[in-house]
């Protein structure tokens, strides 16, 4: 099972009582460049709410850890999508630190790289920055002088890809090892930047090599000694063609004599320098991962005489033990601090034998793999056996992080965790408070043991019997979905759910135990199985309706069910990607929005057929969110982002704008307020001129702010819920911290 982050912007999602399809963009805004822009959010709003997350355990890809060198269990862990972590030892686990950063930021939630500087451990950097396509953002310097606890801020002119190829290769930031107000960041796109003030202003410098586009530049900066090595990823391959350069003043740049170059050896992945045997280890690989690497090499060079020696533990392009070639390249590598030659380093993307650490305590002339005699105990995080017998070791290993101050503590990170050893043999998640995933569906059933159940992108759909550890039965199986695009709950019946996804035994199923147990369709739509899209159920459980959309964005027509999908036949009145939703009264009854005509289309006859009612409506917007209030019957909300929310008492024969709300970009309910008759509402959107997440106990005739600016999680526009049976408890899914869930204080 892998984790595929590249496309982790939530496209899809639905359920019973909310149902949307929407693709929004997780960019920033671009920026003008600023030196030394104000840090800190504003004092945080005083929100009368608790948040934390809904406990999943990691579940997405780790791309690098850091042990403070000189600072005994100060570490700090990145990832793509979802922020920076600094891990706490007196309590056994990881803090976020970058929550702070709200809507017109969240492209920052992506952490291209991190540094440290080695003679101040209360210092750290983050350099910030998702994409770098033209409807990103630009990237920022955040640089902190209390391990995290605040920032200040530079928004840089240049764009940084966390999430895109070559996410998991070494810090490109990096402090010079000649003077501590000197950082280093390498780009993608745009050279070297170098800063002579800490971080807070930035200036391009001359690099010897040129950019291409490929999207690398840069891949990792390293100290060795008083010198800085830059690992080059826009090397055509050919033999001879530098990817290795190194500057020795901080002023010019040389390729590095005799580096290995092309074939296996045509990206440096990651470096790190043996100060006591003066040794400088790179790993290589063909691609700069975390896909796509099919052979790969370990080398190390000699500082002292520049002499490389290639150390490359197993040649890749072996046989596996089925007959086939057994292909990868090496992604992490990390020194003993205290032992001169003992080192660990991993494989990537070899999905035949599956990923492992070596380790080696003779400067890599011999090698133990670690994965052979690994005890994994993933009993904290069980959805990390995906459904089989046992856990994988791992894949996406592209970070690996060997402790300065105990020698067998190994961690290295996988596309959902992040594994750690104390003995060299048994294993277990490193995880507690590190959580990625990106949520797109919610459910808060109102009765049975679990109060939540979530789909998201990467470990399909959880049920959650506590809030405050991982769900005991896994990801859901019986199919295994990698991806999550549809849930839904029969209002009247919640025993039975559906769900919807890229399955591994089909792309649908459902559950007559509330989301326990599940068994898929017997049959699915033939475009199911490219376009899972949304699926929702009417009041009573008796008729499904499937809305097909490919990843891609491609539209296809709804498909219905009147014998829990045994069959389907399609529903032409249904407009191609409408957002649809279940009366949760009346089972005869579902509406659709169809958001390209602006018009709301009903049905009365169990979606057989369609007619419209309403039309005029806004149209056009990717975000539509179409939502009907609990036990009553024709009670739609309807959100269209920046053009309002909407609601109708009529079943969508009329719309009326609330004038209570400038936008509205997701919208649930919960439990009634004491003493109020109407359901609770939880509303991602704006009242102001922000977007925040907000209540109203009276009908949305006036609204409370309940996060603040301390907890904004970047975009949050998919799917928010309030549990029906805790008033003021709100569930809120994120594009990268899980779910968080309010409650108030």
């Amino acid at each position: 099972m892998s984790t595929f982050h590249l496309s982790r912007r939530s496209v899809l999602a639905g359920s019973a009582v909310v149902a949307a399809v929407s693709l929004p963009a997780v960019s920033g805004q671009a920026r003008a460049a600023v030196p030394a822009a104000p840090a800190a959010p504003a004092a945080a709003a005083k929100s009368g709410y608790r948040w934390r997350n809904a406990v999943m355990g990691g579940t997405g890809f780790i791309t690098g850890v850091l042990f403070h060198p000189s600072a005994r269990g100060l570490a700090y862990a990145r990832t793509d999508i979802g922020g920076a972590y600094r891990w706490e030892d007196r309590t056994d686990r990881w803090i976020p630190l970058t929550d702070h950063l709200g809507w017109d930021d969240s492209n920052l939630l992506g952490v291209e790289a991190m540094a440290l500087d080695p003679a101040h451990p209360d210092r750290v950097w983050l350099a910030l920055g998702t994409y770098t396509q033209s409807w990103a953002g630009n990237g920022a310097v955040l640089r902190s002088e209390d391990r995290g606890a605040t920032w200040k801020r530079t928004d840089l002119t240049v764009k940084l890809g966390a999430n895109e190829d070559g996410r998991g290769c070494g810090e490109r930031l990096l402090v010079d090892p000649r003077n501590s107000d000197t950082l280093w960041l390498g780009t993608r796109h745009d050279g070297l930047l170098r800063s002579t003030d800490r971080g807070a202003t930035w200036t391009a410098v001359s690099f010897p090599a040129t950019p291409s586009a490929t999207g690398q530049g840069i891949t990792l900066l390293v100290a060795a000694g008083r010198g800085v090595y830059a690992g080059w990823g826009d090397s055509d391959g050919t033999a001879g063609s530098p990817n290795l350069y190194r500057t020795s003043d901080g002023k010019t740049w040389e390729p590095v004599p005799g580096q290995p170059t092309g074939g296996a050896a045509k990206v440096p992945i990651r470096a790190a320098y043996d100060h006591r045997a003066r040794e400088l280890y790179l790993t290589y690989a063909n691609a700069p991962g975390p896909n796509g690497q099919s052979d790969g090499s370990v080398h190390k060079l000699r500082t002292t005489d520049g002499k490389w020696t290639e150390v490359t533990p197993v040649k890749s392009g072996g046989t596996t033990s089925e007959g086939g070639t057994d292909a990868f390249g090496y992604g992490g590598v990390a020194v003993d601090a205290g032992r001169a030659g003992t080192l660990v380093v991993s494989t990537n993307n070899r999905w035949a034998e599956t990923d492992t650490v070596f380790r080696s305590t003779d400067g890599g002339h011999t090698w133990k793999s670690l994965k052979d005699e690994a005890v994994l105990d993933v009993s904290e995080t069980p959805y990390l056996t995906w459904g089989k017998d046992k856990p994988k070791f791992g894949w996406w290993i592209q970070a690996v992080g060997l402790d300065p101050y105990d020698s067998q503590h190994v961690v290295h990170g996988t596309g959902a965790t992040l594994y750690s050893t104390r003995d060299l043999k048994h294993w277990a998640p490193q995880i507690r408070g590190l959580e990625e995933a990106s949520v797109v569906q919610l459910l808060s059933p109102p009765t049975g043991e679990a109060h939540l159940i979530s789909g998201s992108r990467d470990i399909g759909v959880l049920y959650h019997e506590r809030l405050t550890a991982s769900p005991s039965r896994g990801l859901a199986t019986n199919p295994v979905f990698g991806s999550s695009t549809g849930l839904a709950q029969a209002a009247a019946k919640p025993s039975y759910v559906v769900r919807t996804g890229s399955g591994d035994n089909g792309n649908g199923a459902w559950s007559n135990d509330g989301g326990k147990t599940w068994a898929p369709f017997e049959a699915q739509p033939a475009a199911a199985e490219d376009a899972p899209g949304l699926i929702v159920s009417n009041a009573d459980g008796s008729v499904l309706l499937w809305a097909l959309a490919h990843w891609d964005g491609t539209l296809h027509p709804a498909h219905r069910s009147a014998d829990n999908g045994a069959t389907w036949s399609e529903v032409t009145s249904l407009p191609k990607g409408a957002v649809l939703v279940a009366d949760p009264v009346d089972p005869a009854r579902f509406y659709a929005f169809d958001t390209t005509a602006g018009t709301l289309h009903a049905s009365t006859d169990g979606g057989l057929t369609f007619t419209a009612r309403a039309t005029g409506l806004s149209s056009g917007d990717a975000g539509f969110q179409l939502a009907a209030a609990p036990g009553r019957s024709g009670d739609l909300w309807l959100s269209a982002k920046a053009n309002g929310l909407y609601r109708s008492t009529d079943g969508g024969a009329a719309f009326t704008r609330v004038g209570s709300c400038r936008a509205s970009h997701t919208l649930g309910f919960g439990k009634a307020a004491e003493g109020a008759s109407y359901p609770a509402i939880y509303m991602v959107g704006g009242i102001e001129d922000f977007n925040a997440v907000h209540r109203s106990d009276d009908e949305a005739r006036t609204w409370k702010r309940i996060n603040d600016d301390q907890h904004q999680w970047g975009w949050t526009g998919t799917a928010v819920t309030g549990d029906p049976r805790v008033h003021g408890r709100v569930y809120l899914a994120t594009n990268g911290r899980g779910v968080q869930y309010g409650e108030p204080v």
